[in-house]
């Protein structure tokens, strides 16, 4: 089949079940994951960026030939690099300069003009709640300045559509119904409130993934929010995305787990994924050890390890 272009190819990513792990590890039940680094992005934020923009087209809030800006820790602003080269909208993306070099230089390649901010009190590979907010200021300046349109994924409900008819439809269809339970890093919210949304009536109980130390979804205080696990654990005390989802509870991992578990997953099934799905694994992982034992847990694999060649997680420790 050919298709008419890149963004024809965003979704339908293979599930693949975690078996040499799960032996390794020696626990009871299965985990399967998603491959969502495997679109033409290298991640899973590829699908909301082509659902809001569709969307947003089909409005008329996003006029032909119209700038979009959006805040980005790179994988939502390559999303909309691609579609929007393909669309026609000449594309800026605010990032904080902590995020890994490779997402800029990967937005640029694709024709995005990137504005990096300087940290407000962050360390390189370590983006916190603050610094998130200063992009967000440069965000909503630039835009009113350029008379741009906001792809806003913290609110813009095509972000959750996109997994609630994507992501958890495709689970669903590819284990043949078997799932018992979801869980992912929470950043936007997006991925976490489509699947619950679409999943938990089947039964799925749905678990939001946080930093230790920035477990604030759970209820608990922020305390250490200089975390290496990009795109998300920003302590924001409510995602808009995720407000009324059924989750069935929390788990903080810390990112040294999520470092030891991105590296596990490559060395045992191949799997290059980054610190978001070391992350997930490990929750998955403390999910079969405890109220999930003997079930299926799904993951996905949320970005490449190819964007995180210039941080720690590949380093070698003795």
């Amino acid at each position: 089949m050919i298709l008419p272009s890149v963004i024809d190819a965003i979704g339908a990513t293979p599930l693949v079940a975690l078996d040499r792990l799960t032996a390794r590890l020696g626990l009871a039940g299965r985990i399967l994951a998603k491959l969502d680094h495997l679109n033409p992005g290298h991640s899973k934020k590829d699908r909301a960026a082509r659902a809001i923009l569709r969307a947003a087209r089909a409005d008329g809030t996003l006029a032909p030939g119209q700038t979009v800006v959006e805040l980005t820790s790179g994988n939502m602003g390559t999303g909309l690099a691609i579609c929007c080269a393909v669309l026609g909208h000449p594309f800026v993306a605010v990032m904080s300069a902590g995020n890994s070099p490779e997402r800029a230089a990967m937005m640029r390649a694709l024709g995005a003009e990137v504005v990096l901010v300087p940290q407000a009190d962050g360390a390189p590979g370590r983006v916190t709640g603050a610094d998130l907010a200063a992009v967000e200021a440069a965000a909503a300046a630039i835009t009113a300045a350029r008379g741009a349109f906001r792809a806003d994924q913290f609110r813009h409900p095509g972000n959750p559509a996109a997994h609630e008819t994507g992501t958890a439809a495709e689970l669903w269809s590819q284990s043949g119904g078997s799932i018992t339970a979801f869980c992912d890093f929470a950043g936007s919210g997006g991925t976490l409130a489509g699947v619950a949304r679409a999943l938990s009536p089947r039964g799925v109980r749905c678990y939001a993934v946080e930093p230790e130390g920035a477990a604030v979804l759970a209820g608990r205080p922020a305390t250490q929010t200089d975390h290496p696990i990009q795109g998300g654990g920003y302590a924001m005390a409510a995602l808009a995305h995720l407000a009324g989802a059924p989750l069935a509870g929390h788990l903080a991992v810390t990112g040294a787990d999520a470092r030891d578990y991105a590296r596990l997953l490559a060395r045992t099934e191949g799997i290059f994924g980054g610190y978001s799905a070391g992350a997930n694994l490990a929750a998955a992982v403390r999910l079969l050890e405890g109220p999930e034992r003997g079930g299926t847990v799904a993951v996905v694999v949320c970005d490449s390890g190819l964007k995180y060649l210039s941080t720690d997680l590949w380093e070698d420790r003795p």
